[in-house]
C-alpha cells in the first residue's frame, strides 16, 4: 500500500493539478457550468488515453531508440526542473478562441506536457510484474483526482480565489523541482556506477 500511495503522489504532483486548474479556469472563463463540466470530463478522457499508452510505451521506445532509462531518466529530469522554474515564476498563457481545447491545449501539453511525458514513461519503463500494474492503477487515480478537480473548478475558484490558486500552483512548482532533481542525480548515478 505504501506504494501505490506514494506513486499516486508523484503521478498527481507531475500532472501540475492546481496549474491545470488555474489554465482550466482561465481558458473556460467565458463557459457556462454545463459547458465546463463537459470540458473536464472530456479533459480528463484525453489525459488518460495518452498517460495509459505512455506507460506502456516506455520501455519499447527507449529499445527502439537505444537509449538507456538512466540517460532519458537525467534528461526528463531537466525538463522536469524547468517545467517547475516555469510553474514557481507563473506565466500563463492567454486564452484560446478554439472552440475545442480540451485535447490542445489543455490535455496536451498543459497536464501532460513534455516532462511529465518524460516521467510517465521512465515509471512505466522501470516498474515490472504486479508493480506496474499498481504503478498503473497509481496513475489512473491521479488522472481521476485531477478529472474531480477540474470538475469542481467552480467551487475551488469560489473558495480559494484565483490567487489561492496561484499560489498551490508554485508550491506544485517547488515540489516538482524536488523531484526533478532527484530524477537527474538517480540517473546520473547509475549512469556514472556502469562506467
Amino acid at each position: 500500500m505504501p506504494f501505490f500511495v506514494n506513486t499516486w503522489i508523484k503521478f498527481f504532483v507531475l500532472l501540475t493539478p492546481f496549474f491545470a486548474l488555474s489554465m482550466f479556469v482561465l481558458y473556460t472563463a467565458d463557459r457556462t457550468s454545463q459547458e465546463r463540466t463537459k470540458l473536464a470530463l472530456k479533459v480528463t478522457g484525453a489525459v488518460l488515453a495518452v498517460a495509459v499508452v505512455l506507460f506502456f510505451l516506455g520501455e519499447a521506445i527507449f529499445q527502439v531508440v537505444g537509449i538507456t532509462i538512466d540517460s532519458f531518466r537525467v534528461g526528463a529530469g531537466a525538463l522536469l526542473f524547468l517545467s517547475a522554474v516555469q510553474l514557481v515564476q507563473g506565466g500563463e498563457q492567454a486564452a484560446s478562441d478554439q472552440a475545442d481545447i480540451a485535447v490542445v491545449p489543455l490535455a496536451v501539453p498543459v497536464i501532460v506536457g513534455p516532462a511529465t511525458t518524460g516521467a510517465i514513461l521512465i515509471m512505466g519503463a522501470e516498474t515490472v510484474g504486479t508493480a506496474r500494474w499498481i504503478a498503473l492503477s497509481a496513475l489512473v487515480c491521479a488522472i481521476a483526482a485531477i478529472g474531480v478537480l477540474l470538475l469542481c473548478a467552480d467551487l475551488v475558484e469560489r473558495l480559494i480565489r484565483r490567487r489561492g490558486i496561484v499560489i498551490l500552483s508554485k508550491l506544485t512548482g517547488l515540489v516538482l523541482s524536488a523531484l526533478a532533481v532527484q530524477m537527474i542525480f538517480g540517473g546520473a548515478r547509475h549512469l556514472i556506477g556502469s562506467n
